[in-house]
């Protein structure tokens, strides 16, 4: 007959502590806040000295400095330029105003040239084209990236084939297209529609939004389909809201692409009544007063800086989201 011996209750939950010691792993220790937070070439006990930490911030604050002056002082000269004289600009250049601030140089450009007929031409064909140009770049992204045609692939190749081809060898052909018009036969010539139209034929545009629309998550759009939603409800309700910093990015470049082309309007709007503020500049140059040529500048160039401004979020927005993207 054997006799069982039963084991030592303290080894067994020693035994048992030992064990759990050794299988559960190390947690790793967490580094300090300080040190998490900067990395940079001046560690934080380097910045314990009060001379490098003056001399960092001297540094810094000369930097900001170069730059505030490089980006923002050629718009003060000009705005300088266009609030002065032309005896005061062309005999000493950098002077502040010997005279007083001229502001009426703006009110005299405004009405003397009619400059605000050349703006309001210019604002008309922003808004035809941004109009147009997100029309088709939305659109075409759409198809090519969330609909997926059995042709697609073919359709996107012909499309970035197309960033190859100089715009100079095409602009013959599509003069003549937009003199003469293929099945309607009319002639857009002196019509902003010769603007809009070809603008709005955007090979970049198209491409960004077919990779920013392939970038959203497919299992939303099976979602909506098993709620029946159709192509034109995915589209409006959908797409468009969760697309908003790549739309402001293409209309940004849309914009301030219409806003600063020179050659196709001054071929297709020979008028001068309907011509934009870029084809109405170099001859204002010969023709008016200094001063009011550089006021006439200064409203030209603000123009791109307010678009920014307006569209700096969305911007920066999709600018994020591509890095996120590649990452």
């Amino acid at each position: 007959m054997s006799i069982g011996i039963a084991p030592d209750q303290n080894a067994t939950e020693n035994a048992t502590d030992n064990t759990a010691a050794i299988v559960q792993p190390r947690r790793p220790r967490r580094r300090p806040a300080s040190v998490e937070g900067e990395r940079s070439i001046v560690s934080p006990l380097d910045r314990r000295d009060p001379r490098v930490r003056v001399t960092v911030s001297a540094i810094g604050g000369l930097l900001v400095v170069l730059l505030a002056v490089t980006c923002a002082g050629p718009l003060f000269w000009l705005l300088k330029a266009a609030t002065s004289t032309s005896q005061e600009t062309l005999a000493e250049p950098f002077s502040l105003w010997p005279s007083g601030i001229h502001w009426e140089n703006f009110a005299d450009v405004w009405i003397r040239v009619d400059f605000g007929t050349y703006f309001l031409n210019t604002i008309w064909i922003m808004a035809g084209c941004l109009f147009f140009g997100l029309l088709v770049a939305t659109t075409g992204g759409y198809g090519l990236a969330v609909l997926k045609p059995k042709y697609a692939p073919i359709v996107s190749a012909a499309v970035l084939a197309t960033l190859f081809i100089p715009g100079v060898i095409s602009l013959v052909s599509l003069y003549l297209t937009v003199v003469n018009v293929p099945i309607f036969n009319v002639s857009l010539i002196n019509t902003f529609w010769a603007v809009w139209l070809p603008s709005a034929a955007s090979a970049i545009n198209v491409l960004l939004m077919q990779r920013f629309f392939a970038a959203i998550p497919a299992e939303i759009f099976e979602a909506a389909r098993i709620d029946g939603a159709g192509p034109f409800r995915v589209f409006f309700s959908m797409v468009l809201p969760m697309s908003k910093p790549i739309l402001g990015v293409v209309s940004l470049l849309t914009l301030v692409g219409a806003y600063k082309e020179f050659l196709w309007p001054m071929l297709v709007l020979p008028n001068p009544k309907d011509q934009p503020i870029s084809v109405v500049l170099p001859r204002l140059e010969s023709t008016v007063d200094y001063g009011l040529f550089m006021a006439a500048l200064f409203i030209s160039v603000i123009v791109p800086v307010l678009l920014f401004l307006v569209f700096q979020r969305q911007f920066l927005s999709a600018a994020g989201n591509a890095g996120a993207l590649k990452g």
